[in-house]
């Protein structure tokens, strides 16, 4: 209770941050910026939507590390341009990224294989697999939206410089240290269901998710 309290006064001070941000911006007419910036503010929204629309609690451990990442990489990086001013806002970000949809991705398996409706009976290296799998995927797609943008929009958010121009040199090193992101998070999970290692992180997550949410379990 006292982290979800927590958590709420972070989400609002960024939220406060970032419609401070918009108003600026529609005040100097910068409309791109300012749209971009009202879009990261609905972004911030969309954990707490779920939860009172579809009635799915999602741990507060997890939503404050999506918003935070999206400030981080939508405001920050895009908006107040780190990633060119700072040339480890991208490896930082992109780190960050692999271990935040690995962690998606093995909540995601993991609760699907404790289901008593759904006969799935994953081993733990699949389960571990499909997490890495489901992390470098999410990283892939981003860099075709990242292309897709800059073909069609003519921004530059694969960073194309002098010496590369095509951008290709920032999308490996993205896809590069998603892998890394996601293969540490995969190594722990199945260190964890393997070894039944002392309760980590990850299944306390799982555990307030399935107490948290018996409709979908059939409890």
């Amino acid at each position: 209770m006292r982290f979800r309290i927590t958590h709420r006064r972070i989400t609002f001070a960024l939220q406060l941050v970032l419609a401070t941000e918009a108003a600026f911006a529609l005040w100097e007419m910068h409309w791109l910026t300012a749209g971009f910036t009202l879009l990261i503010i609905g972004i911030t929204f969309f954990p707490a939507l779920l939860e009172r629309r579809f009635r799915i609690f999602v741990p507060p451990q997890l939503q404050l590390l999506a918003i935070l990442f999206v400030f981080a990489s939508l405001f920050l990086g895009e908006v107040r341009d780190y990633y060119t001013r700072y040339w480890w806002w991208d490896v930082l970000l992109h780190t960050s990224s692999g271990f935040l949809l690995g962690i998606v991705g093995f909540l995601l398996v993991h609760i699907l294989n404790e289901i008593e409706r759904i006969d799935m009976h994953l081993k733990p290296g699949f389960v571990a697999f499909f997490a890495f799998m489901f992390a470098v995927g999410c990283g892939a797609l981003w860099e075709i939206f990242e292309f897709t943008m800059d073909q069609v929009f003519g921004t530059n958010m694969q960073k194309a410089m002098l010496g590369d121009p095509s951008g290709l040199t920032d999308t490996m090193w993205d896809l590069i240290v998603d892998t890394i992101g996601a293969l540490v998070i995969a190594g722990l999970g199945y260190r964890f269901l393997k070894h039944g290692r002392r309760e980590s992180f990850l299944e306390r997550w799982i555990n307030s998710f399935i107490e948290r949410n018996p409709q979908l379990f059939g409890n």
